[in-house]
């Protein structure tokens, strides 16, 4: 009878612990994730080959459980985030990952201008719309338009810019009606909105739509960049070097395996990012022997200052090297002597 009683008791509290593995706190946990080359993911028409390597560091995050959550609570380089510190306000985790990957398509194009324009190679782009990042809750939007589809046409009007939308639409009053034409999942759609009045500014009318330009560059050589599900910004100076690597005579790496990682603006500005310490030990756990790190213009808590940190904790031998900008990635690795 005891027997019985204790493998019933052994039996629920089996399920109650697997159970509980499915329960979600409302927090994100980040934790080390990987260095990936870059060389099979980008591809420049007719560009050369490295000896050594191009790599982004990624933070792997998922919704935490009981576990993770007392887990991250004892580990130094996993953390904790609260729900509202890495979604929208009414944002869905689906609707957060589209945000993320279109992040990641205008790091990207960002990086793709930059090496061009640093290799002397011609450059433009084609607008293609307004790229829906969001949709106001209440607002004529909703319901209608969802995050990710491309505003193509208003009144059979093109834009050559968001902007250009916004004050087209802003100049109406409330009640007037539009027509739009958009495309979602590849397929042409329409719909007709009546503008209305936002709630925090009265004076103001729209449809309730966060938005940026939707646009893809023109180049030659062609270059296809195959990232897959990796999404937010993070790698655009990454991705500006591996281009400009297989744009350019030689092989700027010197046959170094080279990891890195902050954002890529349209003037060669390499901006700070989140979790550069988990990118420091998922790099070092890779190989990589150099990492670029944001400087921030040398401010205290500078992306660079807490990659040491993390640098000297785990006493890798990576080379943690800061940067404001392209150049200054650039000018260092012109300065490298070939490996041995």
């Amino acid at each position: 009878m005891r027997r019985r009683a204790y493998w019933r008791s052994f039996l629920i509290a089996v399920i109650l612990l697997a159970a509980s593995s499915f329960y979600y706190l409302p927090y994100y946990v980040t934790k080390p994730g990987m260095a990936k080359e870059l060389e099979p993911i980008v591809d420049v028409e007719g560009g050369d080959k490295a000896e050594g390597s191009f790599m982004l560091t990624t933070v792997r995050m998922g919704r935490a459980n009981i576990y993770s959550y007392l887990l991250a609570k004892w580990n130094k380089y996993m953390e904790l985030y609260p729900e509202d510190m890495i979604r929208n306000e009414g944002e869905t985790d689906q609707q957060y990952n589209v945000r993320q990957l279109h992040m990641m398509d205008d790091s990207k194009n960002s990086a793709i201008k930059v090496a061009y324009e640093k290799a002397g190679r011609p450059i433009s782009f084609q607008y293609l719309g307004v790229y829906v990042l969001g949709v106001v809750e209440g607002m004529p939007a909703s319901g209608v338009l969802q995050q990710g589809d491309e505003i193509v046409q208003v009144d059979n009007l093109e834009f050559k810019s968001s902007k250009e939308f916004i004050d087209y639409v802003g100049a109406k009053k409330a009640g007037d009606k539009i027509r739009l034409k958009y495309v979602r999942d590849e397929k042409k759609k329409q719909a007709v909105l009546t503008l209305k009045q936002f709630k925090d500014d009265p004076y103001k009318v729209g449809i309730g739509i966060s938005l940026e330009d939707y646009k893809k560059p023109k180049m030659k050589p062609a270059v296809s960049v195959n990232s897959e599900q990796i999404g937010g910004p993070s790698a655009g100076l990454m991705f500006t070097l591996e281009i400009y690597n297989q744009l350019t005579a030689g092989d700027i790496t010197k046959g170094y395996d080279i990891a890195g990682t902050g954002t890529m603006s349209e003037d060669g500005t390499v901006g700070p990012i989140g979790g550069i310490q988990q990118k420091i030990v998922a790099a070092d756990r890779s190989g990589a022997e150099i990492f670029f790190a944001p400087n921030e213009n040398g401010k205290k808590s500078s992306n660079y200052q807490d990659a040491m940190i993390a640098a000297r904790d785990i006493e890798t031998k990576m080379k943690i090297v800061p940067v404001d900008n392209v150049d200054d990635a650039l000018e260092y690795l012109k300065g490298l002597k070939e490996h041995e």
